[in-house]
């Protein structure tokens, strides 16, 4: 057993600040969507530089969300990376479209642009660039390779994360960011899609609400509250709470300086780690703003005498939680059955999967906690 308290890979930072701002969702009695997700969507619109922003019940329904709105469906296809949480592949699959797979840069983590262009057909839909971990993706590659195809965000890790001068969220046809309590600001569960598509977003805003034609703030605020809508399309329940709109407005408020803290430490561990010659430290922007939402490793198995799970299990023995920074999606069970995938049908995808580890970063942490994170992987031998 650990000595010492556990260093966990990943915990919230809430406070009293948060349980004051449930009490007037609570005290008003309106507690699902209303004035605060209201706000908190104004306020999220505002911070990352777009026009729209429109709360949903996760990262995951929102990127559903924006491929039913484009108008993905079957016999489509949706060009993603290889190396990335399950998500980004499910919400094509929703739609009935086939997500195709493209390696990663094993670099950055994300999805390689130079082998996109092999990738596109005349079933293209849409390219979903996945923000890993919160250093966005290049966005400008993209564009220039698959001219004329929407690009989609998954930026679930990346709030307030920027390239080129721009912010996340802003750089495609729209985004989708997760509040799950992994991420840099929580509200438990629930996410925010943003864009500046106002055709888009009336369409994302009524299949978030079953399809009505009016939301339910409208028609309560309206001269017949009593008459319900008329329902054009086939819709979902996506809709987040005001519970979570006011914890989220409070974080919000916090997100900068939970990031500017982060990469203070992502920082200190580049110092302490980079004389590690097994470990290879996460890629930053060269004109941008990494958002921190983990600090992911790659354990390079030619110079290491261990293997990362090994390492990982000595950490874990020590009261340090690690973690495989997310995994190869082709290599999956369900992925790999219903398509026939290979292992090494992605390679970098592959060992991305294999060798990479998420240490301890975090706004709970305090300098005791990295010291001893440092400590331990120095250590290893």
């Amino acid at each position: 057993m650990p000595s010492k308290r556990t260093i966990h890979i990943s915990q919230p930072s809430l406070g009293d600040d948060e349980w004051q701002a449930l009490k007037e969702p609570i005290e008003s009695g309106w507690l699902t969507q209303g004035p605060k997700v209201a706000e908190f969507e104004s306020k999220f619109a505002e911070l990352h530089k777009v026009k729209y922003a429109i709360a949903t019940t996760s990262c995951t329904t929102g990127l559903h969300l924006i491929l039913a709105a484009l108008g993905v469906g079957p016999n489509d296809e949706v060009i993603i990376p290889a190396f990335t949480w399950v998500a980004t592949a499910n919400v094509v699959m929703y739609c009935g479209a086939k997500p195709v797979f493209v390696d990663v840069d094993a670099n950055t983590y994300n999805i390689d642009p130079t082998k996109i262009a092999e990738k596109i057909t005349n079933r293209t839909k849409a390219i979903i660039a996945v923000h890993l971990f919160g250093l966005c993706a290049d966005i400008d590659a993209i564009k220039l390779i698959a001219p004329g195809i929407p690009i989609v965000e998954d930026a679930a890790c990346a709030a307030a994360a920027m390239y080129k001068g721009r912010y996340a969220g802003s750089l495609g046809v729209a985004g989708s960011f997760s509040f799950h309590p992994r991420k840099s600001i929580t509200t438990g569960e629930g996410g925010m899609v943003t864009s500046n598509d106002e055709a888009l977003v009336e369409r994302m805003i009524q299949l978030r609400n079953h399809g009505a034609s009016i939301s339910e703030e409208q028609r309560h605020a309206g001269p017949k509250p009593y008459i319900l809508p008329e329902f054009n399309m086939l819709g979902y329940n996506y809709r987040m709470t005001d519970l979570q709109g006011a914890v989220g407005l409070v974080q919000l408020k916090k997100l900068n300086q939970f990031i500017d803290e982060r990469a203070k430490w992502a920082a200190y561990y580049n110092k302490n780690l980079r004389g590690i010659p097994w470990l290879r430290l996460p890629a930053e922007p060269e004109d941008g703003r990494h958002a921190w939402q983990a600090y992911v490793t790659f354990i390079n198995p030619k110079k290491a005498s261990v293997t990362r799970n090994e390492v990982m299990e000595k950490l874990q023995d020590q009261g340090i939680a690690t973690r495989p920074g997310t995994h190869a999606i082709h290599m999956l069970n369900y992925y790999r059955e219903t398509y026939g995938f290979e292992p090494e049908d992605f390679q970098n995808a592959r060992d991305c999967d294999r060798q990479s580890m998420a240490i301890p970063l975090h706004n709970t942490m305090c300098s005791d906690d990295y010291d001893r994170v440092i400590d331990a992987l120095q250590s290893l031998r």
